[in-house]
């Protein structure tokens, strides 16, 4: 807190328990009010170590509690009746009734939480139960009569102050009972001994370049936001001790990278939750990886055997994950990102999607100087060289690349530093060469001679693209599985029908032959262009004939992207009649199928369509305009559909 006002923060908010005693300012006797026992409908003044002073707020810890746990987002009038119902006619002063939750409660942990919050501020604004504000409005209107003693390390998640950030305190989700923290420890100590190791590194090599290395590395922040190169030079004009060259201004920002990931490996979730091998601690250990990384290109002192001696003590309850050493072999390391993998993830992927000349690959750039693909039957080859550039570090390297596709998932390619037009071109004749021959072993030996023993597979995609390709590879072999499971269904269904009628069970390949082929056509009946109702309706009447389960997931899923598409149509031009009726009847169609259809989407764009367009056709509607009658009639219907 004393940070926070050496800073100009004015005001933060805490937890009702982290308040001590309150007393009247310049008052003499303190009122004690832990246990979350404090009136949250004031603000207070916090007198600081230092001399300062700060304003605080502390949440309603009830109505919080009940926000986040106890389902109050179900009704959004019940959720507006518990807020007003927390002011106190008892109370004298002006009073503030507000709340802490996390963000993702409304919409993510409660579903439709966003809509019950926004019906109560609506709810209570219009019928002027009460007036919104902010803090900062408030607390200029009503500076603080109260003042407040805290307690010392305290923290709005863990009843032991801030023991959950280090030690095995039972702070946890509750959900895997027989699980321990005891990995917070070590963890703990790991990234401390790293951060204390790369601190003095950092500071003796960042004044090689900068005047004050921690004082850059606060305001690196401005380079984070806007990595344009006008603001990197306006950053290292200000912050540099001469003009930097290029190579400099790289190491530089390697730098700057390395402080910023020792400083995102602190990250909070990584201690909240249960395990070791949970997501959000693999992450903080990832970071703590990429500094690793970095460490190990600019002062070459390998501390990552030292590291990981440090971070395999913290054991796992997950005895396959065995300890922290183990998970970041396992999930740290192959995560790992250099310049040659990306290379590696350009040449695999250019032979499922092609790349234009200039482009980008997250936050990398792409410059390719040469591309030559051949195709032999299934398989595929392709020979290039690009320029591969790092938009964080500025760093580049010129590489060449190889990759051979057998037509399956089965790829092998390979990555390599340029050197040089003569070395390139040879190797590109001989493997076009063999390539053209079809002598496949020959193609793959000049690979592995040519690009060492770093061998690319789809496995070094990046992962999102991985499963975008891995997709594409599957979609023919799902295409004849699906035609084998057709026609056995096609065949089969007389028979199937004559053992539902008789009730008796049908024989499990049936069974899985109809699930497949019924699910399939009715998600391919969904997504087509012109929706055929009958068709749909024929589908749905033959799956609850036979007693066929539904994947409702997938294909609510695949009708909702149909519907968007349709709704987005209908924006673009609303006053298309057809394209308001075709989607009123998609809508209903949507409300009547067996499985849920989520219109989140399409609910906003329906409000859109309001905000935007409704009080022109309601003018006209009301100037006995029947085309515009019509409209409005037609989008109240559908908008009754949809709430």
């Amino acid at each position: 807190l004393d940070i926070l006002a050496n800073l100009g923060i004015r005001f933060t908010i805490l937890s009702p328990h982290h308040a001590q005693r309150v007393r009247r300012i310049k008052g003499r006797a303190w009122h004690e009010v832990s246990g979350g026992r404090i009136d949250p409908s004031r603000a207070y003044e916090l007198r600081l170590p230092s001399r300062q002073k700060i304003n605080l707020f502390f949440y309603d810890g009830p109505v919080s509690q009940a926000v986040a746990f106890e389902h109050l987002l179900v009704n959004g009038e019940h959720f507006a009746r518990r807020l007003v119902g927390s002011f106190s006619d008892a109370r004298t002063w002006p009073q503030l009734v507000h709340i802490a939750t996390d963000g993702e409660t409304y919409g993510h942990h409660q579903r439709h939480g966003e809509m019950a919050l926004a019906y109560a501020l609506q709810h209570i604004e219009s019928s002027n139960l009460a007036r919104l504000t902010n803090y900062g409005e408030f607390l200029e209107k009503n500076p603080p009569t109260h003042e407040v003693e805290i307690f010392e390390n305290s923290s709005w998640s863990c009843f032991h102050g801030v023991e959950r950030w280090w030690n095995n305190c039972g702070c946890n989700s509750g959900m895997n009972p027989g699980w321990n923290q005891g990995w917070r420890t070590p963890l703990r100590e790991a990234l401390d001994w790293l951060r204390d190791t790369l601190a003095p590194l950092y500071k003796e090599n960042g004044q090689k370049f900068l005047k004050d290395p921690w004082e850059a590395r606060d305001e690196y922040i401005g380079i984070i936001l806007d990595r344009s190169p006008e603001n990197i030079d306006r950053f290292m004009n200000q912050h540099a001790v001469r003009e930097l060259n290029h190579a400099d201004k790289i190491t530089t920002l390697k730098l700057l990278e390395l402080q910023r990931h020792t400083m995102l490996m602190f990250t909070s979730c990584g201690w909240f939750f249960d395990e070791l091998s949970g997501i959000e601690t693999v992450q903080v250990i990832q970071y703590a990886g990429r500094a690793l990384q970095l460490a190990d290109e600019l002062f070459g002192d390998h501390l990552e055997a030292q590291f990981l001696e440090r971070l395999e003590r913290a054991k796992s309850n997950i005895p396959e994950h065995r300890d922290g050493r183990h998970i970041y072999e396992k999930f740290v390391k192959p995560a790992m990102v250099d310049l040659e993998k990306v290379g590696g993830h350009y040449a695999i992927r250019s032979l499922f999607e092609p790349y234009p000349e200039h482009d980008q690959i997250y936050c990398y750039e792409v410059d390719r100087d040469d591309y030559q693909s051949s195709e032999a039957g299934k398989m595929r080859l392709a020979v290039g060289r690009a320029r591969f550039t790092s938009w964080v570090t500025g760093e580049s390297a010129f590489l060449s690349f190889g990759v051979l596709h057998f037509g399956d998932h089965n790829l092998s390619g390979g990555v390599r530093t340029f050197r040089g037009q003569e070395a390139y071109q040879a190797l590109m004749q001989e493997v076009s060469g063999a390539f053209s021959r079809a002598d496949i072993p020959e193609v793959i030996r000049i690979l592995d001679r040519g690009f060492g023993r770093d061998i690319y597979s789809l496995k070094s995609l990046f992962r999102d693209e991985q499963r975008k390709i891995l997709n594409q590879i599957l979609d023919k072999t799902l295409q004849e599985a699906a035609a084998v499971y057709r026609q056995l269904y096609e065949q089969s269904v007389p028979l199937m029908r004559f053992l539902a009628d008789l009730g008796t069970p049908f024989p499990k390949s049936f069974q899985t032959a109809a699930e497949f082929a019924l699910n399939a056509s009715l998600r391919q009946a969904l997504q087509a262009e012109e929706l055929d109702f009958k068709h749909i309706t024929s589908l749905l009447e033959e799956a609850q004939g036979l007693g066929v389960q539904l994947d409702g997931v997938s294909l609510g899923y695949s009708f909702k992207g149909r519907i968007e598409q349709m709704a987005l149509q209908f924006l673009a031009d609303p006053k298309d009649p057809l394209s308001l009726q075709k989607l009123v009847e998609v809508v209903d169609l949507a409300c009547s199928l067996p499985f849920e259809v989520d219109f989140w989407k399409i609910q906003n764009i329906y409000h859109e369509i309001l905000q935007k367009f409704y009080p022109e056709f309601r003018r006209k509607a009301d100037n006995s305009e029947e085309s515009a009658q019509a409209w409005v009639s037609q989008i109240t219907a559908l908008g009754e559909k949809l709430h």
